[in-house]
């Protein structure tokens, strides 16, 4: 099968399970009436709203080719950066910075993914971006908590730019009897991924009995992780045939990308709660912002692409 064929089937399998899922909740809605079950169900109604969405846009981008799906990344990443941004405390002297940021750097490491320049994204912003906004930010002469600042913009190009700028670059690589179906990569590590965090709320809601960090994440339990987990790394077993990989290494690297996944998205709720604040954004309903839903993909996605590189590249 053609790797268009191969996508087309992957998408309308999640169509499908969309579908289902969306049964569901229409039975649950009409089968549970009390007021307890009842945000459950709204909130459980309003994520299947904004799944379609985002199944339809991420699927849509692939089958257009690699060009969009870097496009669509590049926009993540902006609309990521900003919600980053938004929830820490910035002074007049950090605007250069923030301007290099999100005007020079970021669509600098979107457009050397475009050219294939893997020597220079790799370190275009944990070496030079790193050394040049504190420069930056420096020109207006304020000290006033200037390694906050500036590790503050430091850490939100690192997480929303750089991390996962590491999606697309997956079709950047080189891999032997694999060549132009790099896509199917992305299709992988996005399903894995985002399939663990609803495997994890579903067996917390149902099973959580015991949280897993109380005062980073509350809603984190220890079934929900082990459920999660489990299952999201036998569905990565499954889809070996769309990867490079055998199924044990499919299993492997999916058990990999969801345990730092999961981790991930502990580091990204601490900053949560240490802002005060429970979601990084409004912008998908049901889900928050854009960096709740690609926190774990931020964390997972350069992980991912490094292994990928190192075993099973030329």
């Amino acid at each position: 099968m053609s790797v268009r064929g191969q996508c087309l089937v992957i998408f309308a399998f999640l169509i499908g399970a969309l579908v289902l899922a969306t049964l569901v909740a229409v039975i649950l809605l009409l089968c549970f009436r009390d007021a307890n079950a009842k945000p459950v169900l709204n909130n459980l109604t309003r994520r299947i709203k904004a799944w379609w969405v985002m199944v339809i846009v991420v699927g849509g981008a692939i089958l257009a080719g690699r060009k969009a799906v870097i496009v669509l990344f590049a926009f993540m990443s902006l609309a990521a950066l900003r919600e980053f941004i938004t929830l820490t405390p910035t002074r007049r002297a950090d605007y250069g910075a923030l301007l290099l940021s999100f005007f020079v750097v970021l669509p600098m490491q979107y457009g050397l993914i475009w050219i294939d320049w893997y020597g220079f994204f790799a370190i275009l912003i944990p070496v030079y971006a790193f050394l040049i906004l504190p420069i930056a930010a420096l020109v207006f002469a304020d000290s006033q908590n200037f390694l906050a600042r500036t590790s503050e913009t430091q850490w939100a190009l690192m997480i929303c730019v750089y991390c996962i700028s590491y999606v697309p670059a997956l079709l950047t690589l080189d891999i032997p009897e694999y060549r132009h179906r790099d896509a199917l990569l992305i299709a992988f590590l996005l399903i894995v991924v985002q399939s663990s965090d609803v495997l994890q709320y579903i067996c917390g809601k149902l099973f959580g009995r015991h949280q897993v960090a109380p005062t980073v994440s509350p809603t984190k339990t220890v079934e929900g992780f082990i459920g999660g987990v489990a299952g999201a790394t036998a569905l990565g077993a499954s889809l070996w045939r769309i990867t490079p990989f055998l199924p044990w290494q499919a299993a492997g690297m999916a058990l990999t990308i969801t345990l730092i996944g999961f981790l991930g998205g502990l580091v990204m709720s601490a900053i949560k709660r240490d802002r005060g604040v429970k979601d990084w954004g409004h912008l998908i309903d049901g889900h928050g912002g854009m960096l709740d839903r690609l926190d774990s993909v931020a964390f997972s996605a350069p992980i991912f692409f490094h292994l990928t590189r190192y075993f099973f590249t030329s």
